[in-house]
């Protein structure tokens, strides 16, 4: 008995101490800040059973078999590198691009979900079966996720974590906000949210209706880029089917030509991206 008793005492004398102590949290790696991006990047495309290493493996598979077919077509090395780079690239421009329309398909939606949600709680409907409700009658590209929430919901009732689980799926920083609104509306109250969600309607409507002008105003800025930034590498595609043009990037020389070239095609469109980039919203939120 007393060596339980002195067990129970050592164990309590432990913890005391523990307590004394704060966990030291580790910082964040660029490795893991760079697969938290891309997770986040892979979630805001609709791609959320793509894992970032499965991701990285694609990138990887396209580079090195891009790579492989040029050298065995061309014998030349700087060449075959190059279009690696290119196709080991072209999938996170894939991504990326397919995330922009995403958002862009969202920001006109998300005036009209609002609206419906407006209408559900001015009818009487708790926040919850407001939710639940948009899985019907909100536009048809968002009601998937609503329909998620539902389900969510009714298996385990917890509005909370349902809450947190739409935010996932919707990956989307109005969605962000929507949420998180009507999270303080259910946890401290309130009857301003009526008009709230209109404003945020209106918001949203003004903000779709300038947005899109100015995307295309300069949406034949940015092609023409663009098509400037590819022309010099779709030119030396085609010149690498005549095996007497390739023998001229064999050398030094043009190894040299192709590495400057290639420096300078990521430096303009970099350039490219930061000058004409529109700004966007962040998930801040999330």
């Amino acid at each position: 008995m007393g060596a339980f008793v002195g067990l129970i005492a050592g164990v309590g004398a432990f913890l005391i101490w523990w307590s004394c102590w704060e966990p030291v949290s580790r910082p964040l790696t660029s490795r893991s800040i760079l697969i938290g991006r891309l997770r986040s990047l892979l979630q805001e495309a609709d791609l959320p059973s793509v894992s970032p290493p499965a991701f990285f493996a694609v990138c990887t598979a396209a580079a090195a078999g891009t790579g492989l077919a040029l050298f065995v077509f061309t014998q030349v090395a700087s060449i075959a590198g190059c279009f690696a780079g290119i196709a080991g690239w072209a999938p996170y421009l894939v991504v990326r691009g397919r995330a922009r329309r995403r958002r862009q398909r969202f920001r006109e939606l998300w005036p009209d979900v609002v609206d419906n949600l407006a209408s559900g709680v001015r009818a009487g409907l708790s926040l919850p079966d407001a939710l639940a409700a948009l899985g019907d009658r909100g536009p048809e590209p968002l009601r998937p996720p609503f329909r998620a929430f539902a389900r969510d919901h009714r298996l385990s009732g917890n509005f909370a974590g349902s809450l947190d689980a739409l935010k996932a799926r919707l990956a989307d920083p109005t969605g962000d906000r929507l949420c998180e609104a009507l999270r303080i509306t259910r946890e401290v109250g309130g009857s301003d949210l009526g008009k709230l969600l209109r404003n945020l309607s209106t918001f949203l409507r003004d903000d779709a209706r300038v947005r899109s002008e100015l995307e295309a105003r300069q949406s034949w800025t940015v092609s023409a880029a663009r098509l400037a930034v590819s022309a010099p590498w779709l030119v030396l595609a085609l010149l690498a089917t005549k095996p007497e043009s390739v023998q001229a990037y064999s050398s030094t020389t043009g190894t040299v030509v192709l590495a400057v070239g290639g420096g300078a095609s990521v430096l303009a469109y970099r350039l490219m991206t930061v000058i004409g980039r529109l700004p966007e919203e962040r998930r801040v939120l999330r």
